[in-house]
């Protein structure tokens, strides 16, 4: 099934946006140590309202692409263009996300291969080749088999000195892999493996074609009511399904578990169309307008957050301003918190001033 040709979603930027506001918020605490407990990520097992930003902006992009494929291809562009451009982009955005890395020692023999924009490059690469090879059900399958291949590596693969089925940090066979193969390549918070390390690259592929087949239903001819009332059902499906498979694989995100990929998709769905609703049924657009306009240079204020974040650091600035801006102003959680709003804020400028001068950073 080819998506129709479709207008773009304010309220696809604006959700968007709201995902890249709160992955800045949670990355950049005034003091790691004194943060809410929802603004950090589960210490293993389990989910905080932290764990949902990454897995969004993953499931974001299924949606996106299932939409802009469905409108360049009604225009006459071949399956072979789309998939030639969609790699160069996921080359050019894993470049990207080794410079965030690297950046500021540029540290070649340890520098980190995997992570965010690498993870985001991989997969939408992946997805986007089996959304240009199959149909509905093709990647319905591929959502399946991936899934479940994983969840069986989880299970039945050996690790040796820990034997199968451990899923705790040390023994598991992701972990296992990463040390392998990564090496010193490794996440420098874990040194031996990789939140987004390789075997759980298959159930984040998985991910972003969940939201793809969100993007399927936004792309029906159908009135706008009829295709939210399809996304909470699926969404309401897959929250269930999540929650069930957590009896026996624990949701978890630095795993990135089978359970964990099916429950966040859920909990996508669901936002998401209450987003649609607000913004695009009632036409609540100017109140989410700050959003649409961080949303519309994701990339760009990502790469700036973390970049200027480091150099912050670098000079021995940022702790100095938060200890004497933000540490007098209240307790030491809230002090912590007011400067992640600060610089939250200051990101959205960076996004305003992008957006005037109509810049985007497109990959």
């Amino acid at each position: 099934m080819t998506p129709a040709p479709t207008s773009r979603l304010v309220s696809l930027d604006a959700f968007r946006g709201l995902t890249i506001a709160f992955m800045v918020l949670v990355n950049t605490p005034g003091d790691a140590e004194h943060v809410y407990a929802p603004l950090r990520h589960a210490a293993w097992h389990g989910w905080t309202p932290t764990d949902v930003v990454f897995p969004s902006f993953m499931w974001i992009a299924g949606l996106a692409m299932t939409l802009s494929f469905g409108r360049r291809l009604a225009f006459g562009a071949t399956r072979s263009e789309l998939m030639r451009q969609t790699l160069r982009r996921s080359l050019i955005l894993y470049a990207l996300g080794l410079l965030v890395y690297a950046y500021p020692d540029f540290d070649l023999p340890t520098l980190r291969l995997m992570g965010v924009l690498q993870r985001i490059a991989i997969c939408t690469c992946a997805a986007a080749a089996i959304w240009l090879t199959t149909g509905l059900r093709g990647r319905i399958a591929w959502v399946a088999a991936l899934l479940n291949v994983y969840w069986a590596l989880m299970l039945w693969a050996p690790v040796p000195g820990y034997g199968a089925g451990r899923l705790d940090v040390a023994g598991n066979f992701a972990h296992y892999v990463d040390w392998i193969v990564l090496g010193r390549h490794n996440y420098e918070s874990t040194v031996t493996w990789d939140p987004e390390g390789i075997v759980s690259t298959l159930p984040a592929i998985a991910t972003v074609l969940l939201g793809t087949l969100a993007g399927e239903v936004m792309a029906a001819r159908r009135s706008m009511c009829h295709r939210l009332r399809w996304l909470l059902l699926v969404g309401a499906a897959l929250i269930a399904a999540g929650l069930i498979w957590n009896l026996w694989l624990p949701i978890n995100k630095k795993l990135w578990t089978s359970s964990f990929a099916v429950f966040m998709a859920g909990i996508d769905f669901v936002l998401f169309a209450w987003f649609a609703w607000v913004v695009d049924v009632r036409g609540w657009q100017r109140q989410v307008r700050p959003f649409v306009i961080l949303g519309m240079n994701a990339i760009a204020v990502y790469m700036v957050s973390e970049l200027l974040e480091t150099q912050l650091r670098v000079m021995r600035v940022r702790d100095t301003l938060y200890l004497r801006v933000f540490a007098p102003l209240a307790s030491p959680i809230n002090a912590s918190l007011l400067y992640a709003l600060a610089y939250t804020s200051l990101m959205f400028v960076v996004a305003w001033v992008l957006y005037r001068r109509q810049w985007f950073l497109k990959v």
